[in-house]
């Protein structure tokens, strides 16, 4: 078993990451900005990966590292984030980690990718860059309480009695349960096989956003939404809209929105040789997430 340092440990995806690791075996270092006030599972340390003196100690008798955090709410978050790779491979190969694991994001390389996408990529070349090796588990939108992609689909068939949509509705991706990413993370960590691999990690569905949205309506019990799709709804005016009929900010739903004129689904399942078992499907993801949402405000 090993010591593993998590990043984003009270984050969307850390913060169920984390027990899952000690479930495992793993001994588990939960990064936060903020260690007085965490409360979770594992091992406290704080650290910030955009200071690189912070880092040093975290990583101290660390094996594993994973990789959660972005900026995505940030106007330079392609700035930021290469930054803060920066800091964490420097820091990783001079503590001698012999793994990082970071969750990217899915998309095709021979397509051009938006700038969200390309950050992602970018950070995957530089968490390399100073010798440790990288497992990356590529992943579309992921379905869960408290994930942005998966709030902005909640919200806007909660709030809404029709939608005018973009034409980006008819782009095909492959949501992902957030159970299974968990599932996933947890299983390349230390695994043999999985050092310096890139992997594509999705649902058991490719779906268009319409599609979802539609989905997510029936399992919601809610009335019928017509969905009107409009063409020159740009990104631009698109994350305006977003913004007004969601509690996303505007920043956050541009840099999606972007992503998604771009079809992102699975093209190798190698994943599953590693990690064996069927992912779950997008109904039942968006089950879990509004029962896990009623359990949160006490309503289930």
């Amino acid at each position: 078993m090993a010591t593993v340092l998590v990043t984003g440990a009270t984050g969307f995806v850390g913060r169920r990451l984390v027990p899952a690791l000690l479930d495992a075996g793993h001994d588990v270092r939960a990064m936060t900005r903020h260690p007085e006030t965490y409360d979770g599972p594992g091992e406290a340390v704080g650290a910030d990966v955009m200071d690189a003196e912070s880092l040093r100690p975290a990583f101290d008798g660390v094996d594993v590292a994973v990789y959660l955090v972005h900026s995505l709410d940030d106007p330079d978050f392609e700035r930021k984030d290469a930054d803060a790779a920066r800091h964490f491979s420097a820091a990783a190969a001079e503590a001698g980690v012999r793994q990082i694991v970071y969750l990217g994001g899915l998309g095709d390389d021979r397509r051009a990718l938006s700038a969200h996408l390309r950050s992602r990529r970018q950070v995957e070349k530089l968490l390399s860059k100073d010798g440790v090796p990288v497992t990356v588990l590529r992943a579309a939108i992921v379905v869960g309480h408290g994930g942005i992609s998966w709030e902005i689909t909640r919200q806007l068939v909660k709030n809404l009695p029709a939608m005018v949509v973009p034409r980006w509705v008819s782009t095909r991706t492959q949501p992902i349960a957030v159970d299974d990413v968990v599932r996933y993370l947890a299983g390349v960590v230390d695994h043999p096989d999985a050092t310096g691999r890139v992997f594509e990690v999705g649902g058991s569905e490719q779906l268009t956003y319409k599609e979802m949205l539609e989905i997510a309506n029936d399992v919601a019990g809610s009335r019928p939404l017509p969905i009107v799709g409009v063409p020159l709804l740009t990104p631009r005016l698109s994350s305006y809209w977003l913004a007004l009929v969601t509690d996303v900010d505007a920043t956050t739903g541009r840099n999606l929105i972007d992503s998604m004129s771009t079809e992102v689904v699975v093209t190798d399942t190698s994943i599953r040789d590693v990690v064996p078992g069927e992912p779950l499907s997008y109904r039942e993801s968006v089950r879990r997430a509004l029962a896990e949402r009623d359990r949160a405000s006490g309503s289930g």
